[in-house]
């Protein structure tokens, strides 16, 4: 690593950061070279995940390892509350099922349409294709622990070469600890609603070996008059062994299991009318059980040149099985709506990397190349049921999807590092083969293939001045459901996101800012709706709008960051009259002030707004009501290895709903069905407190 870093620099002035603990959003360009005045500042490389290809600011965001210690986590959606980035996140039944994802205007629904927002853990993919619940799932991530996360980078497009499906609107690579700095490390903590969980870890201090095994058992029953009953079991270890100083191999495993009972998305009609309360419920046998493993083996090798080689590979298997009812007795007015989704599947993947500094035209550049390899096979169905008994088979199949895929990105640094570009190119390849279980003569398979190109440029007019331009260009792909092409056959597989963005960044003294507008073209809105097995063909859309992000650090230990993406509009296009993209709301901001190792405290207090927006794409009064959430942790160190950790989520007590939709239903066997705001409430104010235990330091 030395080597890189001695043949890598860039100028001083490109160098940007923003500096609020726990928090970055930098203008952190692919390493240039030149006359250089400062050494670069490269990311490490991780021998649990392929490095990233950093596209040029204001493109990537990050976040570290702190802003995940002070916060006390019970749900899986608190996890995204600290990513922000312009991610809109919100539970979908109450902290059970996956989170619904809104990015841009666009609703990704569980992270897999619209674009998709790509999700990855230590290099491998989180959102499911063809999963019982809905395209690109990302319900896995519960088996997340928090305590373990190291670093997290947002990319905020399709703008590196090296992700490729799900990655229209984005990527979220979260990258996970290889050890901790003490042998031993606890929390307990307890709060509000029932809530319990547990964090053990045992990190051994062995020579030439980073290691932990560790334990997340987490509990509550939520604020809901049907208790939730929510408990998580996840277990997760890493065992790094240094063959010698530039050779090292990984095995990384984790496993978890996941019930609950949900009261589902309500019909506010009903809570207006006093006939159900916010926290009630329609169906009690709403819920879900789900159980995850995976273990994996990475590779890496640095060579004398100041290359890096990597390989990793993994398998896992997971079972998946969701009880719902979205429209209650619409359908069936004596049996009712209720369905039984299934999933079981098997994945397995791999992934090669080389990285190389070099010279281009005179420049010192960087090459990045690599190739994908990722396959599914699932047993998918839909069944209805009453209670969770299962009346018979809906819809059942197995499903097989594969993708590879080959990339190559370049960057390279010109006149002293004043003007950097980097060009990419990416091409994926998917076969998508169904065996229908009812109706075998159904069964079918076909391929598809895209190529996707990536471009960047920045510009820093002045040397001494630390304002630098920034303009962007990726294309992005999302594949549909396997299913469809039975439903659709010869149809569209893949949908492609055009994603421009051009602005700038700069850092003056204490202060950093950087800015962009963006214009997202999407190829077309084909999207498959798993909960009644239909295809929808939504026709090519496209959003336009800005983001400003900005870090004040006020005083050595205090400081501030904020940030807002503004939609200015996202439509349907060829449309007339016009019909604009529903389901996602088109201001999202956050903002956050951050005490770090103030005489034995930190903590943070930190808001996240949306403004209300459109349900419906022609009728402007259909609308969701929009919200602004407080959320405070405080850290305060007893002694050596002993911490007192207390947060309080929701602080103002704000009565919201996390995730609304537009549907038809019909609430009860004897009511008239009715077009209404379906909802999920957001959790009140909810106090919990912990104690964390470090020993055993190495």
């Amino acid at each position: 690593m030395n080597s890189i870093r001695r043949l890598l620099t860039l100028p001083a002035f490109l160098a940007l950061s923003f500096a609020a603990p726990g928090q970055t959003s930098q203008p952190e360009p692919a390493p240039a070279g030149g006359e250089s005045k400062a050494d670069a500042v490269i990311p490490p490389v991780y021998t649990s995940i392929v490095i990233t290809a950093t596209p040029i600011e204001p493109g990537i965001e990050r976040r570290n390892a702190e802003v995940f210690q002070q916060t006390l986590f019970s749900r899986d959606d608190q996890v995204f509350h600290q990513l922000n980035a312009g991610i809109n996140a919100g539970q979908h039944e109450g902290g059970g099922k996956s989170i619904e994802v809104r990015r841009f205007g666009f609703n990704l629904d569980h992270g897999g349409v619209n674009g998709g927002l790509k999700v990855l853990i230590d290099n491998i993919q989180q959102n499911q294709t063809t999963q019982g619940h809905g395209q690109g799932y990302l319900g896995s991530l519960k088996s997340l622990t928090p305590e373990l996360v190291q670093e997290a980078n947002i990319i905020n497009g399709p703008f590196s070469a090296e992700y490729g499906d799900f990655s229209g609107l984005g990527v979220v690579h979260i990258r996970l600890r290889e050890s901790f700095p003490d042998q031993w490390t606890a929390r307990v903590q307890g709060g509000t609603f029932n809530t319990q969980r547990g964090f053990l870890a045992f990190s051994p201090d062995l020579k030439d070996i980073d290691s932990f095994l560790s334990y997340e058992g987490s509990r509550t029953d939520g604020p809901f008059l049907k208790p939730l009953d929510y408990r998580r079991d996840n277990v997760t270890g890493n065992f790094t062994r240094r063959l010698s100083n530039d050779r090292r191999i990984a095995l990384k495993m984790n496993a978890g299991r996941n019930d609950y009972d949900s009261s589902g998305q309500i019909p506010l009609n009903e809570v207006i009318a006093g006939r159900l309360d916010r926290f009630g419920f329609l169906d009690p046998g709403e819920g879900g059980h789900i159980r995850a493993g995976t273990l994996a083996l990475y590779y890496m090798q640095e060579q004398a040149s100041g290359g890096v080689l990597k390989f990793d590979g993994f398998a896992s298997r997971s079972l998946f099985d969701l009880y719902s009812n979205f429209t209650f007795f619409l359908n069936d007015p004596v049996l009712g709506d209720a369905i039984q989704q299934h999933d079981s599947r098997l994945q397995e993947g791999a992934n090669a990397y080389y990285f190389r500094p070099h010279r281009l035209l005179g420049a010192q550049s960087t090459m990045t190349a690599g190739a994908n390899f990722h396959d599914n096979q699932i047993n998918v169905g839909l069944y209805p049921r009453i209670g969770r008994n299962p009346l018979g088979a809906s819809t059942r199949a197995n499903a097989r999807v594969t993708n590879g895929a080959g990339y190559i990105q370049e960057t390279a640094a010109f006149h002293s590092g004043r003007v950097v570009v980097g060009a990419g190119l990416r091409y994926d390849v998917f076969r998508f083969d169904v065996a229908d279980r009812i109706e075998p003569a159904n069964s079918a398979a076909e391929t598809s293939g895209r190529l996707q190109p990536k471009l960047s440029f920045a510009y820093t007019p002045i040397a001494r001045m630390p304002v630098t331009l920034h303009a962007n260009y990726g294309r992005g792909i999302s594949s549909i459901d396997a299913r469809s092409i039975i439903q659709s056959p010869g149809g569209t597989k893949l949908a492609a996101t055009d994603f421009y963005q051009a602005g700038a960044s700069s850092r003056f003294s204490r202060f950093s800012v950087a800015t962009d507008l963006f214009f997202i073209d999407r190829s077309n809105e084909l999207v498959y709706v798993a909960d009644d097995g239909s295809l929808e063909f939504l026709g090519p859309s496209r959003a336009y709008g800005f983001e400003a992000k900005t870090s004040l650090d006020i005083t050595r230990r205090l400081s501030f960051t904020g940030g807002l993406t503004k939609v200015a509009n996202a439509f349907y296009r060829h449309t007339a009259p016009r019909i604009y993209v529903d389901r996602a709301p088109r201001f999202v901001a956050d903002a956050g002030l951050t005490l770090s190792s103030w005489r034995g405290w930190s903590g943070s207090l930190r808001m996240r707004a949306i403004n209300r927006y459109r349900l419906d794409g022609e009728d402007p009064e259909i609308v969701a009501a929009g919200h602004t959430v407080f959320d405070l942790s405080v850290v305060r160190r007893i002694r050596r290895g002993v911490e007192l950790n207390f947060a309080i989520d929701n602080l103002a007590n704000r009565a919201y709903y996390e995730t609304q939709n537009y549907i038809e239903s019909r609430p009860y066997p004897d009511a008239e069905p009715s077009f209404g705001i379906h909802a999920t409430p957001g959790y009140p104010r909810a106090i919990t407190v912990g104690l964390t235990f470090r020993f055993g330091g190495k």
